[in-house]
């Protein structure tokens, strides 16, 4: 069974709102609030005649009118006209013997009214809730299809550097294999030297031997 709705007012920013909602949670959540404006003070619920007509004909959705003002709450409403220093509304000026707004009457409680506001202030909140999910469910899209390409270059990284590796041990062993074999000519050198060297000396004979034969 649907709920029975209320007509709930705030001031927001540039604009005054109102809506149509079961609880004051249900309207703090419509309005986006983060913090309970009712407990503040900044948030009320209206009797306003008016109000609660506008609000029960578009139940779920959020009113607004310029803040200040006394004009009719609309889906879309213009900014307001008239903006002082730091972009908050000038307050109009009263005349002393002005006309004061007469306090509306209540109007009959129309039940045949209220549950069919009750039953489209659902079906709005179910199509809010619908709207929100595709949004999240996009959004949980975008972040996979990212995480994805993240993983995919981090593994392609990771390959890169695990070939490098590869390679880099590679030419170190090489470099290794032939610093051995270096050091084996040097050495396999220096004993042929010394053999050769010796033999020509002996193939030179001693030192007066060579100064006969004139070498």
């Amino acid at each position: 069974m649907a709920r029975k709705l209320k007509t709930y007012q705030t001031s927001l920013g540039f604009f005054d709102q109102a809506i149509a909602a079961p609880s004051m949670k249900a309207a703090l959540e419509a309005w986006g609030a983060d913090s309970n404006l009712f407990h503040q003070g900044a948030a009320r619920e209206s009797d306003d005649p008016d109000v609660v007509a506008a609000t029960m004909a578009k139940p779920g959705v959020v009113l607004k009118r310029p803040v200040g003002s006394n004009g009719p709450f609309r889906e879309h409403a213009e900014l307001p006209a008239k903006l002082g220093v730091g972009g908050k509304p000038k307050k109009d000026p009263r005349k002393p013997g002005g006309r004061k707004p007469k306090k509306d009457a209540a109007r009959p409680v129309d039940e045949v009214a209220e549950r069919k506001a009750a039953l489209a202030y659902e079906r709005e909140r179910k199509s809010r809730e619908c709207e929100q999910a595709k949004e999240e469910a996009a959004r949980q899209n975008e972040r996979d299809r990212r995480q994805q390409a993240i993983d995919k270059a981090q593994a392609a990284l990771d390959r890169a550097e695990a070939e490098h590796a590869d390679r880099a041990a590679a030419i170190r062993a090489e470099a290794e294999a032939l610093e051995k074999k270096s050091q084996a000519e040097e050495a396999r050198w220096d004993k042929e030297r010394e053999r050769l060297t010796a033999a020509l000396k002996k193939a030179r004979g001693p030192p007066s031997l060579r100064r006969a034969l004139g070498a």
